[in-house]
């Protein structure tokens, strides 16, 4: 599997499952443009992507995925460096827990747009080089909460649901451009937000996993690569769920 002569976006790319998947398309030959907030962490995702796949071509773009402009402003600068786009990945997040009676309104603003309202914004810019180019893929980065609901987790299980019917939609709207969309929802992944969960709710949700353990950053990476790839030219419209057996 060779992505020479390709180009991906990625979107909170700066740490855990962004970073490794901006590797992993990398160590396959992509060129790579990183985008998020953090410009010191995104540099350094930028140093692993050079060290994966010796003269592969990076540039890294700051700003708020949350802005619309910002988000076409990334779009439009990979392509002026890359000359096309043939992956758009949709990692950025956030989690903030809380019970539904204590729901903030400004908590409920934020979550909806850094992790629904921002992948709108990535498709519709990502979608006209693409339409252009004939073909690409959009993979957009959702949760098995997304799936499941979790109690503690309404704001964010709603936006990262709310995904999985763009990816859906997307993909009936794109496909006679030859452009797939699809998602993955992975489990319990060992990145700095999960670091933060309590032990009891690591505990018990560790217990539900066939596979016994918690997730790598890589074993999603590994799957977006998957979607991105020929091998899934027939595949769209579909979610992986990579939780190493907890939703059946």
């Amino acid at each position: 599997m060779t992505f020479e002569g390709k180009t991906a976006l990625i979107t909170g790319a700066s740490r855990g499952i962004g970073r490794a998947i901006a590797v992993d398309l990398a160590k396959h030959g992509a060129s790579v443009a990183l985008a998020g907030r953090d410009h010191a962490a995104l540099e350094a995702t930028a140093s692993e992507c050079r060290k994966a796949w010796a003269g592969v071509e990076v540039v890294v773009m700051t700003g708020d995925v949350a802005d619309r402009a910002t988000v076409d402003s990334f779009v439009a600068k990979t392509v002026e460096k890359f000359g096309r786009l043939d992956f758009a990945i949709g990692n950025a997040g956030q989690s903030r827990d809380g019970l539904i009676l204590r729901l903030k309104s400004d908590v409920l603003d934020q979550l909806l747009s850094v992790n629904l309202k921002s992948a709108f914004f990535l498709c519709a810019a990502a979608a006209k080089p693409m339409m252009k180019q004939h073909g690409g893929s959009i993979v957009l980065v959702s949760s098995i909460v997304g799936l499941t609901g979790n109690a503690g987790q309404a704001v964010y299980a709603a936006s990262k649901a709310g995904l999985l019917g763009l990816t859906k939609s997307l993909a009936k709207e794109l496909g006679s451009r030859n452009i797939r969309v699809n998602a993955v929802a992975p489990g319990l992944i060992e990145t700095s937000m999960t670091e933060k969960m309590p032990d009891a709710a690591r505990e018990y949700l560790l217990k539900q996993t066939a596979l016994g353990r918690a997730g790598r950053p890589e074993d999603v990476s590994g799957v977006v690569r998957f979607l991105c790839s020929d091998a899934a030219a027939y595949v769209t419209g579909q979610t992986l769920v990579v939780d190493g057996g907890v939703v059946m």
